[in-house]
């Protein structure tokens, strides 16, 4: 199936009453521009505020997002044409963010802390996985599956599973005080919908992690929602959990998309999270596997993560974008028995909500993904050009 298969399941079921916040490679205007998406138009809001991060500071956000006249106007079906079709000469939608930090929570959900210990236990090595995930799985999530992180009853279960042998790195940041908080990948780096995403072609076991992710702005508050792939080497990360920057962060290894769908009336923090992500991956070889990452089964409350991740001990003043983690470790064989899944070029992956669409990407190896070439100082010198930095701009968040 080709990506523009997809086009329709790319959007929000109630796209029309979401406010929609999307970025457009416009050739005509030389760079990205910040966009509104309004049902079947999408509105430019760059004159308004020239980055994302610099809207989702304004109060007024929602409002301008919704009812804004803005400049130019794109055709949605154009836009998606042309993003799934690769046509990167043609205005095409990029990830929806720019310089917000790209941070991640691990090890949030038990599912995929079993598997982060079952990695470290096997060194990497998938063929040992599997003895490894009988033996442990059962023993441990009884243990761990209702406790509430950082409890005094987490404590205890620690000090049985260490008396035990079983204590683990993962088992600590999974139901100790502390949650793993780390930066995916360098800022503006991350790929939207539509694009290649990158695997280390020596790599021999990863997969996606489906997640759902958070706009955080400067103060601290999460103020949107969309879909995120935290590609992942299993392998590497097995080995050695200070291999987890070459596990995560590689070319094309961090996806964002489609849209940010900001908080308002009809979508709030709430309903975030109760979203169930769910993955699809269908293979040139007629593979297919599909999974659901219900956010409800997390175990450390969404606004737990995002205090952990800034505060007085840590700011971001362009705002941060946080990966909240998953539970979709998958285990079933995809060739060899035992072997459990790991991709393979061409592999297309979708991750889906509901109310927050499709993001849909094509597998291929961070060493022949499109090469990453813009990065700040090329955006800043992009804006200047086009006469946008330092320019007066009313209302809230004026510069």
């Amino acid at each position: 199936m080709t990506l523009t298969a997809h086009a329709d399941l790319i959007p929000p079921q109630d796209a029309e009453r979401a406010a929609l916040l999307a970025r457009v490679h416009d050739p005509e205007s030389g760079g990205p521009c910040v966009a509104a998406v309004r049902g079947r138009t999408v509105v430019d809001l760059t004159e308004v505020e020239p980055t994302v991060s610099g809207l989702l500071e304004r109060s007024d956000a929602v409002e301008i997002v919704r009812s804004h006249p803005g400049g130019r106007r794109w055709q949605l079906s154009d836009l998606l044409r042309a993003t799934l079709a690769g046509e990167r000469t043609e205005a095409h939608f990029l990830a929806p963010v720019d310089l917000q930090v790209l941070k991640a929570a691990g090890v949030t959900f038990v599912r995929s802390m079993l598997e982060r210990v079952i990695e470290e236990r096997a060194d990497g090595d998938l063929r040992r996985a599997e003895a490894i995930r009988a033996k442990l799985g059962d023993l441990v999530a009884g243990r761990i599956s209702q406790v509430r992180p950082g409890t005094p009853e987490a404590e205890r279960v620690k000090e049985v599973l260490v008396q035990e042998g079983l204590w683990s790195q993962y088992l600590e940041v999974g139901i100790g005080p502390d949650p793993e908080i780390f930066t995916k990948a360098p800022v503006l780096s991350a790929v939207g919908t539509g694009a290649e995403i990158g695997v280390l072609a020596r790599s021999t076991w990863n997969n996606p992690e489906p997640e759902l992710v958070l706009a955080v702005t400067s103060a601290g508050v999460p103020v949107a929602a969309t879909l995120g792939n935290d590609v992942n080497l299993r392998d590497f990360e097995g080995r050695s959990a200070l291999l987890l920057t070459e596990a995560k962060d590689n070319n094309a290894s961090c996806a964002i998309g489609p849209f940010l769908r900001l908080f308002d009336a009809d979508f709030t923090l709430d309903d975030a999270r109760n979203t169930e992500v769910s993955l699809q991956i269908t293979g040139t070889d007629g593979y297919r596997l599909e999974g659901v990452n219900p956010v409800a089964e997390i175990s450390r409350d969404l606004a737990d993560l995002v205090g952990h991740a800034c505060g007085r001990h840590h700011q971001y003043p362009d705002g941060f974008v946080l990966f909240t983690g998953t539970m979709f470790a998958p285990t079933e064989d995809r060739d060899v028995p035992g072997q459990g899944f790991t991709h393979k070029r061409g592999d297309v992956v979708r991750i889906s909500s509901p109310a927050l669409g499709s993001l849909v990407n094509t597998v291929n190896s961070a060493e022949d993904a499109p090469d990453w070439e813009f990065g700040i100082r090329a955006l800043m010198n992009n804006l200047a050009a086009r006469g946008l930095l330092g320019r007066h701009r009313t209302g809230e968040g004026e510069a």
